[in-house]
């Protein structure tokens, strides 16, 4: 079965969130731990969330990298999204590396 796509994909994120509906992979729950982000930051940032990136054809689930600012930190969080279970799933976090990414955090550096 092909993976569904919400209409409104920060719509669907938001609603999980504030629902609970959110899983936290391992891998993520590795990262937060050494990253300085904390779960509470995620979601206390859900109302200043931006799509910057999407992968609609990732293997298991579409996904999506998402802008954060809580208070002055800005971080990504990568996003699948499960339409048929009606759930998220928080791949991973982190700081944006500023060698890698434009002032904004929005934009990737152009390689050299």
């Amino acid at each position: 079965m092909k993976n569904k796509i919400p209409d409104n994909p920060i719509k669907f994120i938001k609603r999980c969130i504030k629902e609970n509906k959110i899983y936290w992979t391992y891998h993520v729950n590795m990262r937060l731990e050494k990253r300085a982000i904390t779960r509470d930051m995620v979601i206390s940032s859900i109302d200043n969330m931006e799509i910057i990136e999407e992968y609609l054809g990732d293997k298991y689930l579409p996904s999506y990298l998402l802008l954060l600012r809580y208070k002055s930190i800005y971080f990504h969080i990568l996003i699948a999204i499960d339409v048929i279970e009606d759930n998220i799933r928080i791949i991973t976090a982190y700081i944006p590396d500023m060698k890698k990414w434009e002032d904004n955090f929005k934009t990737r550096r152009k390689r050299k």
